[in-house]
C-alpha cells in the first residue's frame, strides 16, 4: 500500500523460493519448532515477528516446510490466535497515536490528511476481515474505541 498514499513507489522486496520443501541444510525439528511458535504466540508477539525469530535465531528458513502449514493457519489450529489481525491492530495503533497528537498540535494539516488516510486503510481492511469472517459482521472502527482497544 506504499503507492496509495504516497508519491513514493514502494519498498522491493525478496522473492521466496518457488521449492515447496525444506532444503537438505535445514536441521530443524518439527517439534521443537511448534513448541517455540506456539510459546511465543501465547507471550502476545505478532506473528510477523515470530517468523523473523525463527528465521534469525533459529535459522529456520521456511516455516511452512517444516510445519506443513502456514504460521496462520498453525496458530489457528492450536487455537492461540489475537482476538484481531495484526495488520489491523498496527493500523488501529498508528491512527491513535496520529490523532493524540492532533489533539496538542491542532494546526498540523498534513497530519491531519495522513490521519485519514489511515483511516480510510483502517475501513478497507475492516470491510475485508468482515467479509472473511475475521471479525464480527457488526464490527465498526471508532476513534474513542480504538484508544481502549490499544490499551
Amino acid at each position: 500500500m506504499a503507492k496509495l498514499h504516497s508519491k513514493k513507489k514502494g519498498k522491493s522486496g525478496t522473492k521466496r523460493p518457488k521449492s515447496k520443501t525444506a532444503p537438505e541444510w535445514d536441521t530443524a525439528d518439527k517439534a521443537k519448532i511448534e513448541e517455540l511458535v506456539i510459546k511465543m504466540a501465547k507471550e502476545g508477539v505478532q506473528s510477523a515477528k515470530i517468523g523473523l525469530i525463527l528465521r534469525d535465531q533459529h535459522a529456520v528458513p521456511n516455516i511452512r516446510a517444516v510445519l506443513g502449514l502456514s504460521l496462520s493457519a498453525f496458530l489457528k489450529k492450536e487455537g492461540v490466535t489475537q482476538e484481531y489481525p495484526d495488520d489491523l491492530l498496527d493500523l488501529i495503533k498508528k491512527a491513535v497515536r496520529l490523532s493524540n497528537h492532533m489533539k496538542t498540535f491542532k494546526k498540523d494539516v498534513h497530519n491531519k490528511v495522513k490521519l485519514t488516510h489511515i483511516e480510510s486503510k483502517i475501513g478497507r481492511l475492516v470491510r475485508y476481515y468482515t467479509k472473511t469472517g475475521a471479525l464480527p459482521k457488526d464490527w465498526k472502527y471508532n476513534r474513542e474505541k480504538a484508544a481502549l482497544l490499544v490499551k
